[in-house]
């Protein structure tokens, strides 16, 4: 029912009274963690001898004279993630099956020993400087290419050698992305990854970066589908962050609390329900990353099977306007240029993005706040279609439930509930009406809310 317009707000937000919300609130983000969540969006580029073989993963004996990409242009690359409204890019520098786009000095299966005869990686990081990019690497450590692999030290040795060629001949980078995939190397062994020397190796050449996925600062989303949770926190159990290095061994696992343990699939990772049991927490946000085609290499025939701009659309406003990164997989083609079916897309996806959220209408409003209000007054009456907020998550992540209401004659008016917001809430308002003043009312939270930005467009 409308509300007479200078009603209190209903159901004031529950106040910090218990412990969990003195904890929960206590958990925030560390510098680096905070740095990549204002990117926001931004593309993967598998590239590598896969492109040549038509394959996802290589066997590691591929001959480095398939890798001749005759027109590489990794400004090109940059132009068109920029267009699309990315924010960096983080290059497959070395994928399972062991070839390098790279100057190692580690192994001869590299770009460097290619009819290419180049190094991709500073390349990009060149064009990254020149388009104001931010640049990550993915460095797979399973290696199905190199000898050592699956003989303990050894290979961590190779491993960390290649991985301070990364860290420290490129410039600055933003991420180190790791899957965790875990297979057989060309000896028929597996590697037992020294992950606790990997982090500390990062953490000292590069402390600015984060380290994602099989890592302690970004967590994954839990598919590649593009799906995403409509209630995402940021503040999660502990357990998390080893999470991704635990899962290969589920059905092995002689621990019979694995079964109740939280993986990234989980819907329900942050309420209030799901860690009243849970001890330890922390700040692990979540990165959603999906393919602009089907395939993560470029498959010539996939040309015909890029997402539509309105899938893309649809994963956009559900990840990042659902506290959540978006990492888009875009190909670079056998050329060595992202292809004209993914360009194009990109281009009518930016386009779509510059024209949304061109025109903050509440730029000139009058703001008044209580304690769980936030009132906008605007000369003119509008009528916006989008609804965007954010939190200040350098306080926390605290919103739990919350509408946008407008003054319609003389009464408040609902037009839209959320329940979480965190870095960011986007929403959509088909329907709603012409009206000047505009107020977020905050219904639940883990104690005072710190807005960062209230906008309608």
């Amino acid at each position: 029912m409308p509300q007479p317009a200078d009603s209190p707000a209903m159901q004031p937000p529950t106040q910090p009274a218990d412990s969990f919300v003195t904890r929960a609130t206590a958990i925030r983000p560390s510098e680096r963690q905070y740095n990549w969540q204002q990117l926001e969006f931004y593309a993967f580029a598998h590239f590598g001898i896969n492109t040549f073989t038509n394959r996802e993963w290589g066997m590691g004996n591929e001959d480095p004279a398939l890798f001749n990409p005759r027109r590489l242009d990794t400004d090109q690359w940059c132009r068109t993630f920029r267009d699309a409204g990315m924010r960096g890019v983080i290059l497959t520098a070395k994928h399972h099956d062991g070839f390098c786009l790279w100057d190692t000095k580690q192994t001869t299966h590299s770009s460097m020993h290619s009819p290419l005869g180049r190094d991709v990686l500073a390349e990009l990081a060149e064009s990254c400087r020149r388009h104001d990019l931010k640049l990550g690497v993915y460095v797979s450590p399973w290696d199905r290419h190199e000898p050592s692999y699956g003989q303990g030290r050894p290979y961590d040795d190779f491993f960390c050698a290649q991985l301070e060629e990364v860290l420290t001949g490129y410039g600055e980078l933003f991420c180190l992305w790791f899957d965790g995939a875990n297979g057989e190397g060309p000896n028929g062994r597996k590697q037992d990854y020294d992950w606790p020397r990997y982090y500390a190796l990062i953490r000292r050449l590069q402390p600015g970066a984060v380290i994602s996925i099989c890592g302690p600062d970004v967590r994954w989303c839990g598919n590649e589908a593009g799906h995403c949770r409509l209630n995402e926190w940021s503040v999660v159990p502990a357990s998390l962050s080893v999470a991704e290095r635990i899962q290969a061994g589920s059905q092995q696992a002689d621990d019979s609390s694995f079964r109740t343990r939280f993986t990234s699939a989980d819907e329900d990772l942050g309420s209030r329900q799901a860690l009243a049991d849970v001890k330890d927490l922390i700040w692990y946000p979540v990165e959603v990353d999906t393919s602009i085609r089907p395939g993560w290499f470029y498959h010539p025939e996939e040309d015909g099977q890029v997402r539509s701009l309105e899938m893309l659309q649809s994963i956009y406003l559900a990840s990042v306007g659902g506290n959540a990164a978006l990492l888009l997989n875009v190909p670079p083609d056998r050329d060595g240029l992202i292809a004209p079916p993914d360009a194009a897309r990109l281009a009518e996806l930016g386009a779509w993005l510059r024209q949304t959220f061109r025109h903050n209408l509440l730029a000139t409003a009058a703001i008044t706040a209580t304690a769980d209000t936030v009132t906008a007054t605007v000369p003119a009456a509008i009528q916006p279609r989008w609804l965007m907020v954010q939190e200040d998550i350098r306080q926390s992540q605290r919103v739990e439930a919350f509408s946008l209401e407008a003054e319609i004659a003389g009464c408040w008016q609902e037009l839209a509930r959320g329940t979480t917001i965190g870095h960011k809430r986007i929403m959509s308002l088909p329907a709603a009406p012409a009206a000047r003043r505009w107020r977020l009312v905050f219904r639940e939270s883990r104690g005072p809310v710190e807005l960062a930005n209230f906008a309608l467009y």
